[in-house]
């Protein structure tokens, strides 16, 4: 639900905060970002979901990692010529 989310917009972000807060995964890390968005709900900012994919992936969620992947998001959701390279590049990341 959250790469449908961050890829598509889809479905609200609402709706992933409801599901993320209601099975938390236990991982390292993940705690904090669990935290922060259950305090702001649907307010939380879509770098925050980012970076709690990237420690659900087992990556570490740095700064530059944050921002790379948040730009191959953009690409995906333009929905250009270069969507489906932006999308296999989004899994790669997580892989």
């Amino acid at each position: 639900m959250l790469d449908s989310y961050l890829l598509d917009g889809t479905p609200s972000k609402s709706e992933v905060v409801r599901a993320l807060l209601a099975s938390p995964v236990d991982v390292p890390g993940a705690a904090a970002f669990y935290t922060g968005i259950e305090t702001l709900g649907a307010k939380s900012p879509d770098l925050a979901l980012i970076a709690l994919r990237l420690v659900l992936a087992g990556k570490k969620a740095e700064d530059s990692t944050v921002v790379r992947l948040r730009s191959i998001i953009e690409r995906t959701r333009a929905k250009g010529v270069d969507e489906a390279s932006a999308r296999e590049a989004y899994y790669r990341e997580l892989a």
